[in-house]
């Protein structure tokens, strides 16, 4: 929570709520006599299912017990609009609103209280109460825990519990000491040995264990396997997030990983050289079968599906494709997991670009005549001419007619991967593309949106784009370069840590890198993540 707290709480803090807060605490929570203790015990009970366990919390607003696991608390809060619930193993206070456990200094203070006197009414001692401050500095927030024993008079010795004075405060605040601790800051890295040309591979995991959601997924073991053998994806990669955030800092060999690849991806098979970027899409592929939706329906239908992989990746691209005659337009929307951009200097004719306001709103710094990213992005929603020997049949005409085909964002995903096609592959030529491509840190997809160009063929094109959307804008945290050349070359990543914290991850060598050296770099594959998350 943010220093200021949950702005709920306010709405409990009413007439006697202390002495409420207080009672309840003593009787439900910390029950000290023997007759308290016997009270929780008959009448702590669910008043839905009628269960004692399930993590039992009680309504503070009507004292409604019911289980949390369950979700029965959750049923009661959303009923009766009661916002807050405390858990009676714990003592901890929830809020259904801000959907967390919440810290107020004037509830924790009567927790306190009535613990210690639960404590000398049973006549034994407790050890580690633990005591958690916040330090607010700039930019960060450092946890100090401060553990005391807790003895009643006669048994043992006695100590009081230990709070930090103001000047034992300021002390904390400037020891250099704690700035050197960064086991906690480097929780997630850890390198992968190359298994014979398969920095393909490796390259991608790396990009994919640190999308934020897709680890908050897989750390929260919310997979339920259904198949029969040993042969899930989705279990592999669980297991694979469990090793990298384990805190084990030596390589991890991820030889079941690539077995798993080589059954459900035939083409990938072998110790030859492999594209990183075949390799994702073949990885989301068969991630994406082997998930199910919340209903438990195999995901089968890359339209109508809820697993874990559409809710990240999956975005909308819309195609609108104009007669030239009559005007009509054909619209069809198809859904996408990466966006593949072409580059001046293919086969495939690159229309000449003049930086526009579109490169300086993204932030792109370049050099005079260097291809950016927002200039990809602008060619690839750029009306294009199919020509005469592309003719379609317009539904207006009855007829086959020249048209004009355009593609834009209906809908943009959580995370938008874009691959900067560098491999060139064709019936004349073989060949890698090394131009380089500037792209920015932040990236607002805005002028990239259906809902843009509508407003440009309104004419409200600079009203809709004053303030840009804040749902479009998006963050840097992954870069996938390819150094070499087609035959023989190799995979690194660019990965960000923290805000500011990148590290380049080769294989089984992970060194730390500057922002410099991330846009600098090549750039094969391109991984942003959505600044602000819709809820639907």
């Amino acid at each position: 929570m943010s220093p200021a707290g949950c702005p709920h709480v306010n709405g409990f803090k009413v007439d006697n709520w202390k002495q409420n807060l207080r009672v309840i605490y003593q009787c439900f929570v910390w029950s000290g006599s023997a007759e308290t203790r016997k009270r929780k015990a008959k009448s702590c009970i669910c008043h839905m299912c009628g269960a004692h366990l399930n993590r039992l919390h009680s309504c503070l607003s009507c004292v409604f017990f019911a289980c949390f696991a369950k979700k029965h608390i959750h049923e009661h809060a959303k009923s009766k609009r009661h916002n807050l619930a405390i858990d009676l193993l714990y003592g901890g206070i929830y809020c259904f609103v801000c959907q967390d456990y919440i810290y107020d200094k004037d509830m924790e203070q009567i927790a306190k209280d009535e613990q210690r006197k639960a404590w000398k009414m049973q006549g034994t001692a407790h050890t580690t109460h633990t005591v958690v401050y916040t330090l607010c500095e700039s930019r960060m927030m450092s946890l100090v825990s401060v553990t005391a024993r807790v003895c009643v008079p006669g048994v043992g010795e006695k100590y009081s519990t230990w709070e930090p004075t103001k000047r034992e405060l300021e002390l904390l605040r400037h020891n250099p000491k704690r700035r050197r601790i960064t086991s906690n800051c480097t929780i997630g890295l850890r390198g992968l040995i190359n298994l014979g040309n398969t920095c393909f591979m490796n390259c991608i995991v790396q990009a994919l264990t640190h999308t934020p959601l897709l680890r908050d997924f897989f750390l929260s073991d919310r997979h339920k396997c259904e198949m029969q053998s040993n042969s899930c994806l989705v279990c592999e990669m669980s297991q694979l997030f469990q090793e990298f955030y384990s805190g084990h800092r030596s390589p991890h060999i991820p030889f079941r990983l690539l077995h798993l690849v080589w059954t459900h991806a035939r083409h990938l098979a072998g110790y030859e050289q492999q594209d990183a970027h075949e390799f994702l899409i073949a990885a989301l592929d068969v991630l994406h079968r082997h998930c199910k939706d919340d209903n438990g329906k195999k995901a089968n239908n890359p339209n109508h599906c809820n697993c874990i992989i559409d809710q990240i990746f999956t975005g909308g691209l819309q195609s609108d494709v104009t007669c030239q005659v009559c005007h009509g337009v054909s619209t069809t929307i198809d859904p996408f997991w990466d966006i593949s951009l072409d580059l001046p200097g293919s086969s495939t004719p690159f229309w000449p670009l003049s930086p526009g306001d579109s490169s300086a709103l993204n932030g792109e710094s370049h050099a005079t005549g260097a291809t950016t990213l927002t200039d990809c992005l602008r060619r690839f929603t750029r009306p294009e001419h199919l020509g005469s020997s592309a003719k379609i049949k317009c539904s207006g005409c009855h007829s086959y007619q020249e048209s004009t085909k355009q593609l834009t964002m209906k809908k943009l995903p959580i995370v938008a991967c874009f691959h900067v096609k560098r491999f060139e592959h064709s019936a004349k030529l073989r060949r890698k593309i090394t131009t380089y491509v500037s792209f920015p840190l932040e990236l607002d997809m805005t002028p990239f949106m259906a809902s843009s160009k509508e407003s440009r063929m309104n004419g409200q094109y600079q009203q809709s784009l004053e303030p840009f959307n804040n749902d479009n804008k998006y963050s840097l945290f992954a870069v996938v370069n390819h150094q070499g050349t087609l035959e023989s070359g190799h995979y690194t990543t660019f990965i960000r840590q923290h805000k500011d914290q990148w590290f380049k991850c080769d294989d089984a060598i992970i060194t730390k890198a500057s922002i410099k050296d991330v846009l600098d770099s090549e750039g094969y594959l391109l991984f942003y993540h959505k600044q602000f998350l819709e809820y639907e």
